[in-house]
């Protein structure tokens, strides 16, 4: 059905495109927000990154679904990191002082940890940390892909997921303990 899809919005077909668009526009929502935490700026990344998959599907080879949604979220994924580096006003990557003082994360209720209470400790990571983070450990970049589409070097993006992996590591161990505790008490 998707590569029926995808020929018709090949052809520009605006009720493919509307087909198309709501059959990823979750999963890929949750891909931009991993990036971007602002929901609004979110929705404009993910509304420019289908507009540009929208202009481009002409040059797009159908294989199969999952194909077609790795190409999407590369898109969208792309058009995040742009949207991080045009975005003057927030420093992606911070001196290691002021990422010590970020604050904690939204307290998760139990240590029952699913991939919802998780997804939502990485949205909480500072910046440069986050997306070193996702485009290393879900995207799959290597520290070279990831130094050349942020402009960094591969030890500042070895630095990045080293010091995500501690704090997200503290923030696990922080909230089974809590959760430890009560359940003792």
């Amino acid at each position: 059905m998707s590569k029926q899809l995808v020929e018709q919005c090949q052809r520009g077909n605006a009720f493919a495109q509307k087909r198309l668009y709501d059959q990823f526009v979750n999963r890929l929502f949750r891909v931009s927000l991993r990036y971007v935490r602002n929901e609004p700026e979110a929705e404009e990344v993910l509304m420019n990154g289908f507009l540009k998959a929208f202009r481009a599907i002409a040059d797009f080879t159908y294989r199969d679904d999952n194909g077609l949604e790795a190409w999407l979220r590369r898109i969208v994924v792309n058009e995040a990191l742009q949207h991080l580096r045009s975005n003057r006003h927030l420093p992606l990557f911070q001196a290691d002082d002021d990422a010590e003082r970020q604050p904690d994360p939204v307290p998760l209720p139990d240590t029952n940890l699913d991939a919802e209470r998780i997804y939502a400790l990485i949205r909480e990571l500072p910046p440069g940390y986050r997306t070193v983070f996702n485009l290393y450990a879900i995207e799959g970049f290597t520290h070279r892909e990831i130094a050349e589409q942020l402009n960094i070097s591969e030890n500042t993006s070895k630095s990045q997921l080293s010091k995500a992996r501690a704090l997200l590591q503290t923030w696990l161990t922080h909230y089974g303990y809590e959760a430890e505790t009560r359940r003792n008490a």
